[in-house]
């Protein structure tokens, strides 16, 4: 018999927090059983024990901060890293069972799966952190590494529990969906004589080993499913298609999800009866949250996610838990401290990224997420508090609060709530406002010839079945106005001190719909003819306006327009939806008399406002950038 010390492994960060003890001092243990669960700022992860054993001393407590080299327990170990067992001398007959204290014999089966990088809700996504290193043991959840694109940053989370075996990126790599993200050496743990430690119950079985459900025919299986990427942090649901007890095909639609930008239906990844729903109207959920549970035909469904070879298939579903709210063991649940006690936060990168734009101090911002940690939610609602009082928010300090009217006094009135949508747009240009440096500048296109051959396309657009709009016309121009000016296809990287200059060129544009103001991306439109932006416009507009608009395809704009045309008016101001630097407003085109000389003749002209953010772009860049889109409108050779 020998004593040997467990150690804290590299845990990826300087130290983690003990949120739960698993074992106990003379519990026998296995090699590779946790022993104890760390949670640091940026992942949870169990720490394994390197042999079979029997814990003699526990160094630890719930609590305890610790970092890589420090004392977890002592081990008490005979050679072969058997375990040590006060039943292990006692005679037994040859049919009898091992006794309870005894641990069997097992042995490790290990399978390399490859996993790729997700649905990041934007074309490519940089990474700007790995919180993970190759040896780790890491849990399905944790994460793999935070991404960043244009609007937001993410976590990407593990798929399964495993050891890291590879990572295929490093900072600073442009990802997108699809690219190799890492290996996981998964690890599963059977009996050497093939025998279940639960066999103990069915003793007639006890000369034949344990065999998985094979499948036979056609077998109904219980399956729990959990919320798919929704392309955002959470997401409302608004409305619930299914109910317990409906039969339901693979596709169908469960519920129906409103986001901050769009909303969205998700699908049933199988067929089969709904036994649970976990979710209601009005709930935020968030990707691998519980869904729903199907009773599905074993062999016909989908699996849900990867299932590591080895891997009993006949086992309990997926326990139907959204997010570990409290780590439970021995000692009882665990809660941590709220955010800023003792000077400490915890929170993800993208609510930190979001803080220091907003110039939010987190440890002011009270914490609803699970052990103190702060969701994007709580920062919104405190910035809202912050607006609706007129304090606390550094940009919203000078603010004061808004009358309250009793408006019924006056007469009738009636109350309608604002969609999510308008409550966000709200909130986004009052941000964009108080923090953008607006000015506006004015000039009139005359689009005379532009219009007459826009007419004279109609019939080319009958036979292609495509209607070609004056907006085509604004973005193909509009794309070679940000090409020769970069300036207003930059924008201000977060440091307050670099300009970021994009080397591709999305434009946005902004459709009125029914649920509030809507603004899909047209990408790369320096690059297609106006047939192709024209249909583009019109496929995009109308999935605007049925709300079945993708996240990813209100993503990554560089600058927008936004077009009163058809609707009036002789001029306004757009505000500037920051980060980007520049939005272009265009009013209703009118006959106008111009001087060409010696005459006045009738032209249509096309009143411009282009707003911009003045700490980026001066008024220089802006008169260029103006003039030459006004120059460009001079000839229909310039949209060819």
């Amino acid at each position: 018999m020998s004593t040997t010390q467990i150690h804290v492994p590299d845990i990826g960060a300087d130290s983690a927090e003990v949120i739960e003890i698993l074992v106990a001092e003379g519990d026998q243990i296995a090699e590779e059983q946790s022993i104890i669960v760390l949670e640091s700022d940026k992942a949870s992860m169990e720490v394994p024990a390197p042999s079979a054993g029997r814990i003699s001393k526990l160094h630890i407590k719930i609590g305890d901060e610790l970092s890589e080299g420090a004392l977890i327990a002592d081990l008490e170990t005979v050679a072969g890293n058997e375990p040590v067992s006060e039943a292990s001398t006692e005679q037994q007959a040859p049919t009898q069972q091992p006794e309870a204290p005894a641990t069997p014999k097992i042995h490790s089966e290990s399978q390399i799966i490859a996993y790729k990088v997700p649905d990041i809700g934007a074309d490519s996504s940089e990474v700007i952190e790995i919180p993970i290193a190759p040896g780790d043991r890491i849990s399905e959840g944790d994460t793999i590494c935070v991404a960043e694109s244009d609007k937001a940053s993410l976590e990407i989370p593990a798929e399964a529990d495993g050891v890291v075996e590879s990572i295929a990126i490093s900072v600073g790599d442009n990802i997108s969906q699809g690219d190799a993200l890492v290996e996981l050496k998964v690890t599963v743990e059977v009996e050497a004589e093939e025998v279940s430690v639960s066999s103990a119950s069915v003793p007639q079985n006890e000369k034949s080993p344990v065999e998985p459900a094979a499948p036979t025919s056609v077998k109904p299986q219980e399956k729990s499913f959990l919320v798919p990427d929704i392309g955002s942090d959470t997401a409302e649901v608004i409305e619930l298609n299914v109910a317990v007890g409906d039969e339901i095909t693979e596709g169908d639609t469960i519920c129906v999800a409103e986001s901050d930008k769009a909303s969205l239906e998700v699908p049933a990844e199988a067929s089969g009866k709904v036994l649970a729903l976990y979710i209601k109207e009005g709930d935020s959920i968030s990707q691998g949250a519980a869904l729903i549970d199907l009773l599905v035909q074993e062999g016909l469904e989908s699996e849900p996610a990867v299932r590591p070879a080895g891997t009993n298939e006949a086992a309990e579903p997926v326990a139907p838990v959204a997010v570990p709210s409290s780590s439970t063991s021995s000692s009882g649940p665990v809660s941590a401290p709220p955010a800023g006690a003792g000077g400490s936060v915890y929170a993800g990168p993208a609510v930190r990224k979001l803080a220091r734009e907003l110039g939010v101090d987190l440890t002011k911002v009270p914490a609803t997420g699970a052990r103190g940690r702060i969701l994007k939610d709580d920062l919104h609602n405190y910035v809202k508090k912050a607006l609706a009082s007129g304090g606390a928010s550094p940009s919203a300090a000078a603010i004061p609060s808004a009358p309250k009217v009793d408006w019924g006094k006056f007469g009738d009135i009636r109350t309608q709530p604002m969609s999510k949508i308008q409550r966000v747009t709200a909130d986004n240009m009052s941000r964009c406002w108080l923090n953008v440096p607006h000015v506006t500048q004015f000039d009139d296109a005359d689009v005379t010839e532009v219009e007459e051959y826009r007419q004279s396309l109609k019939a080319e657009g009958e036979e292609k079945g495509i209607k070609m709009t004056p907006v085509a016309f604004l973005i193909k121009l509009a794309a070679k106005a940000l090409v020769e000016n970069p300036k207003f296809n930059s924008s201000i990287h977060e440091d307050g001190k670099t300009l970021v200059f994009r080397e591709y060129c999305h434009i946005g544009l902004a459709v009125d719909t029914p649920a509030g103001l809507m603004v899909p991306v047209i990408r790369d439109a320096d690059q297609k003819d106006i047939w192709q932006l024209a249909a583009e416009v019109i496929e995009l507009a109308t999935k605007a306006k049925e709300g079945k608009l993708k996240p990813n395809e209100m993503q990554g704009a560089c600058f927008t327009i936004s077009s009163l045309g058809a609707i009036g008016g002789r001029g306004f101001t757009p505000i500037v939806p920051s980060p980007q630097v520049g939005i272009l407003g265009v009013s209703k085109t009118s006959i106008q008399p111009v001087w060409d000389g010696s005459n006045f003749v009738p032209r249509k002209m096309m009143p411009l406002a282009l707003s911009y953010d003045h700490r980026a772009v001066n008024g220089g860049d802006a008169g260029r950038f103006l003039t030459f889109l006004v120059e460009q409108f001079s000839s229909v050779d310039n949209l060819r």
